[in-house]
């Protein structure tokens, strides 16, 4: 499979009490399960500060959306924060149709995002 056929990839980073996991690929239909395991991995394991670096996100299918909304709400009721940042423009412009730009926190850089927490 190549990365345009649902292979997701992650880099975790740790900066104070926020884990950083920048996803590189397609969050779609067949990589959102992974994607939302490897999350939900985190969020159980007493992670409840979470900044999703989508600088390499290519591409943003209503999966991959509900695997967002899924990870806000277990994070509020664990008292925690999601914040999404570096969207590239296409994913960026699936958000804001959806109006997810009003129900997710967004940020424009990592340092900013951090901020946020």
């Amino acid at each position: 499979m190549s990365l345009l056929e649902g292979v997701i990839d992650f880099n975790e980073d740790k900066k104070g009490d926020v884990l950083i996991l920048r996803i590189r690929g397609r969050l779609d239909a067949v990589s959102s399960p992974t994607a939302e395991k490897k999350v939900f991995e985190c969020i159980n394991s007493g992670q409840t500060k979470l900044l999703l670096d989508f600088s390499g996100v290519s591409y943003l299918s209503s999966a991959g959306m509900r695997m967002l909304l899924s990870t806000t709400k277990k994070l509020k009721n664990l008292s925690g924060k999601l914040v999404v940042c570096s969207i590239v423009p296409n994913v960026m412009d699936v958000l804001k149709m959806s109006g997810f730009d009003h129900v997710l926190e967004l940020s424009k850089t990592e340092d900013d995002a951090l901020k946020l927490f």
